[in-house]
């Protein structure tokens, strides 16, 4: 099974997207979506060098999707209030660093989508000599909540999601 279907929660989601697209469910368009949901997987599996990640907590990933929709709603409103509003000439635009603890690639990955998403924040990059990350914030007014935002509400569950040690802290 895993040899043509190497990801079927996938090859469903692509089947059930395509016809949804074209809101018809004749055989030709369940044919052709349960084409697209075997061809595509596929064919980009070695896109993937290092394997695909496992999810390990979805209850955590669900609370870190909701919890990250409501702060972009919040900085959308913020930014807005600030492009407005706000003076120009008071608005601290700055660069900050933030020591990261997670070396895991898929959950740096996730971490920069969360924080591009965000307006009035952009990921930079990581800094190797300490492994910091440069983030650059729009209207920066305690850069120690910052640090502390990203290092708890996001870096955390994203350990616990991502990272390669069980929970007795041994390695997977």
């Amino acid at each position: 099974m895993t040899r043509w279907l190497p990801f079927p929660i996938v090859s469903l989601a692509l089947c059930a997207l395509w016809l949804l697209l074209n809101q018809a469910l004749d055989p030709a368009n369940v044919l052709f979506g349960a084409a697209l949901g075997v061809a595509v997987p596929l064919l980009t599996r070695r896109l993937q060098p290092l394997g695909y990640p496992r999810l390990r907590k979805p209850a955590v990933f669900a609370r870190l999707i909701a919890m990250a929709a409501v702060e972009i709603v919040r900085s959308c409103f913020g930014v807005c209030r600030v492009i407005l509003f706000k003076d120009y000439a008071r608005v601290n635009s700055q660069f900050i660093r933030v020591p990261l603890a997670m070396r895991d690639p898929y959950g740096l990955a996730m971490l920069s989508c969360l924080i591009n998403m965000t307006p009035g924040t952009v990921w930079v990059e990581i800094l190797p000599e300490r492994h910091e990350l440069a983030l650059h914030v729009f209207d920066l007014n305690d850069e120690a909540w910052w640090v502390d935002t990203i290092r708890t509400r996001y870096e955390q569950p994203l350990m616990q999601i991502f990272d390669t040690e069980n929970d007795d802290g041994n390695p997977a």
